[in-house]
């Protein structure tokens, strides 16, 4: 099951400095070894609400496999580069199973609720 990694990024002044552009020309090689791959990065167009930033969007083959790459020591040692630079809301969710449908989750939802409130007995 694919896990996503999802980075709310604000960069102040809008242009990296010359740490942040040292953290972009060295993050690649980090990830490479664990799977991972960018599916977008950019700004977005906000529909509602505010988003301020930018928005990174990568892909990794499991949770196990993003957990590696994040505590490696390649990882490690750069990241001060963003942390220090930039202000990040960094995000991990897994992939939904196969045949998963938000009318079902409510149907989940809805069972659980009537049977913690003992009506569902």
């Amino acid at each position: 099951m694919s896990t996503y990694l999802i980075n709310h990024l604000r960069i102040p002044g809008d242009v990296p400095n010359e740490a942040g552009l040292s953290y972009l020309e060295e993050v690649e090689a980090t990830v490479k070894p664990y799977g991972g791959r960018w599916l977008a990065n950019g700004e977005v167009s906000v529909v509602e609400g505010a988003w301020p930033g930018l928005v990174v969007l990568m892909e990794f083959p499991d949770r196990a496999a993003v957990d590696r790459w994040y505590n490696s020591p390649e990882y490690q040692n750069i990241l001060p580069l963003r942390v220090n630079n930039a202000i990040s809301d960094l995000v991990l969710i897994d992939s939904l199973p196969d045949g998963y449908t938000v009318r079902g989750f409510a149907q989940q939802v809805r069972a659980a609720v009537q049977a913690a409130s003992g009506s569902g007995r």
